[in-house]
């Protein structure tokens, strides 16, 4: 991603493994994560309810666009969640404010001759192939994770602003995580 990037509009960070799930962790252990830690420090904002000192404050927020880009597999979807929930709950006013998005890359490459088409589900990639006809020629490549993509890939499907598909995130969306999580 960071290969890919436009290093003049877009900052990458990486975050290694699974984020604590601060649902199950009190809020000293969760701000104690190191993964915590570099995500409050990035954004600026800070955390809390307004009403402790180093509380939240979205006017020292660094990005008015916060994407969470992750594999599109079940791992990546478990990432994601635990990323909304921490969001949801210690820095609710950005998931209200509509700062924070989900990348969405694709799970497929098919390529015909000198085209290509990327395909972001099962459904696109078997109405893509039903397009071709019974006889055609084509190669098929599955991404099991963003480290699979090639820099030039991750930008044209994932990070370019003029193609890439990514979804706003909204209250419901985070109520969801936070609900999932509650029940898990």
């Amino acid at each position: 991603a960071k290969q890919g990037r436009d290093r003049r509009t877009q900052a990458i960070l990486p975050l290694r493994g699974k984020l604590i799930n601060v649902e199950k962790a009190r809020l000293h252990r969760a701000l104690q994560n190191k993964e915590i830690q570099t995500m409050i420090t990035a954004i600026g904002t800070g955390i809390g309810d307004g009403d402790q000192e180093g509380s939240f404050d979205i006017t020292k927020a660094r990005y008015h666009k916060v994407l969470i880009m992750t594999d599109a597999d079940v791992d990546g979807a478990h990432i994601r969640t635990l990323i909304l929930t921490f969001f949801y709950r210690y820095q609710k006013e950005l998931v209200e404010g509509g700062y924070i998005y989900i990348a969405c890359p694709p799970l497929y490459k098919v390529e015909r001759g000198k085209n290509h088409t990327y395909c972001y589900n099962e459904q696109q990639l078997q109405k893509t192939l039903a397009g071709f006809g019974e006889k055609a020629n084509y190669n098929i490549q599955r991404f099991k994770g963003l480290g699979e993509m090639m820099p030039k890939q991750l930008w044209e499907t994932t990070m370019d602003p003029t193609t890439r598909m990514m979804k706003r995130v909204e209250v419901q969306d985070a109520l969801e995580a936070d609900r999932i999580f509650t029940i898990l």
